[in-house]
C-alpha cells in the first residue's frame, strides 16, 4: 500500500510541520506516506482572480495524479467514524488523498474521485486538515492491524 496525501500549500509553521512528520514516521511502520505540496504561479494568480478560476487551477494541478482509489476531501463529503475511515485500508491499493485550496473543489473534479470524505463540519486552515488527516490514517492503519492506539 502506497498512500499520497496531496495539498495546496505554500509552506507551513515549523511545529505544524514536526507534527507532520512525526505522524508520516508513524505511519511508515504500516504503510508507505507520502506528502506532495503543489502550489505554483498559475494557482496563486488564479486565487486572485476568484473561486471558480481558483477550483480550475486545482484541478489542473491535481488531475494527473488520479490513479488508484482518490479521495477528496470536502467539507460537504460523507462523515464517518475511525471505524469506517480504517475500512478504506482494507485493500492493497495505492490511495490518494486530496485537500482543496482555498475555495475547495470544482464538482467535476469531486466526480473523478471514488470518495469524498468531510474531517468535520468546521472549516479548517489547510494545514491543521492535513494534522487531522494524518492522525487519522494512522488511528485507521492501527485499527487495520489491531494496534493499542485507538483505545
Amino acid at each position: 500500500m502506497h498512500i499520497k496525501v496531496f495539498t495546496i500549500e505554500k509552506s507551513s509553521e515549523p511545529s505544524i510541520e514536526l507534527l507532520s512528520k512525526e505522524y508520516t514516521k508513524m505511519i511508515s511502520r504500516f504503510s508507505k506516506i507520502e506528502e506532495i505540496k503543489i502550489f505554483n504561479k498559475q494557482i496563486a494568480q488564479a486565487q486572485t482572480i476568484g473561486e471558480s478560476e481558483a477550483q480550475a487551477s486545482y484541478t489542473k494541478v491535481y488531475e494527473p495524479h488520479l490513479k488508484g482509489l482518490n479521495i477528496a476531501l470536502d467539507v460537504q463529503g460523507l462523515h464517518v467514524d475511525s471505524f469506517e475511515f480504517s475500512t478504506l485500508f482494507n485493500d492493497d491499493v495505492n490511495i490518494n488523498f486530496f485537500i482543496g485550496g482555498a475555495f475547495g473543489f470544482e464538482d467535476a473534479f469531486l466526480g473523478k474521485t471514488q470518495k469524498i470524505i468531510s474531517l468535520s463540519r468546521l472549516t479548517y486552515a489547510h494545514k491543521i486538515a492535513k494534522v487531522v488527516l494524518f492522525e487519522q490514517i494512522y488511528r485507521g492503519l492501527c485499527i487495520k492491524n489491531n494496534h493499542p492506539y485507538h483505545k
